[in-house]
């Protein structure tokens, strides 16, 4: 009760401190006109960002998403579309921000400005464990005759392309549809970010999916935004108050742990 107390009194005091004044950029200007933060995310990367069985966004992101727009005092609304049309949206000021597992990399920085890391992950990989061992006897994963399923623009698909380059890949609009290939024996391997290869072996654990038992990669998670000095600010400012009440490792563990919000999913 305490730490909540805390919690809500560090979050009034932040809207205090950041009244928007005149010059305030674009970005910020127009959350606050508009009294709505627009997140775009995926909606597809359980457990930092689902769509639940009532149509309704959750997860890790999804979290910090609304707790951000309570300290603003605006309104949150989520628009979902596939990964590789995030940062796009950003750049076209069709979305405030992005907040849907994205790594931040040199490359993406060049374009948009990043707030983070809020979770650090890696790549995992996913395939059925009979056909995984049986890869692993032979030639391993980086062989033509493996196929390998990414999503599209992802960092996912730069790992394959980098450190399994023999394989034949095959990138997919959402992990959804690398699942599908999957399970449909059309792919061998899944390679995904490791929370959510973990998350799916467990889901899936009936249909003798496998998830290997440690992150590949190093993974900083990041919040993208326009360039926008005073949002970014903002952004930094909370997401320290977020981590120093404690309230950033309860949504970890909330998310990151299991729980009954698995049974949310579709």
């Amino acid at each position: 009760m305490k730490k909540t107390f805390v919690f809500v009194a560090l979050l009034s005091a932040l809207s205090l401190i950041f009244i928007m004044p005149a010059s305030a950029g674009p970005a910020m200007d127009r959350i606050m006109k508009n009294g709505e933060l627009v997140i775009g995310t995926s909606g597809t990367q359980p457990p930092m960002t689902a769509v639940t069985k009532k149509g309704e966004i959750m997860g890790f992101d999804a979290d910090i998403a609304r707790a951000m727009a309570a300290a603003m005092d605006v309104r949150v609304k989520f628009v979902t579309m596939p990964f590789a049309k995030l940062l796009p949206a950003l750049e076209a000021g069709q979305v405030d921000m992005v907040l849907s597992g994205l790594t931040m990399t040199a490359a993406r920085n060049k374009t948009v400005a990043f707030v983070g890391p809020y979770y650090v992950s890696g790549k995992g990989i996913l395939a059925k464990s009979d056909k995984f061992t049986a890869l692993q006897n032979a030639k391993g994963l980086n062989t033509p005759e493996v196929t390998i399923a990414a999503l599209k623009n992802s960092t996912s698909q730069k790992f394959a392309e980098t450190l399994i380059s023999k394989a034949k890949l095959i990138l997919t609009n959402t992990y959804d549809e690398a699942i599908d290939l999957l399970l449909k024996d059309k792919i061998d391997v899944v390679v995904a970010d490791f929370p959510f290869c973990a998350l799916t072996a467990y889901r899936y654990s009936d249909k003798g999916l496998f998830a290997g038992a440690s992150p590949l990669t190093f993974e900083p998670l990041g919040i993208a935004m326009p360039e926008d000095t005073l949002l970014i600010n903002w952004v930094e400012n909370f997401m320290n108050l977020l981590q120093g009440s404690g309230q950033l490792k309860e949504m970890t563990k909330k998310w990151l742990s299991g729980g009954a919000w698995v049974d949310e999913l579709p």
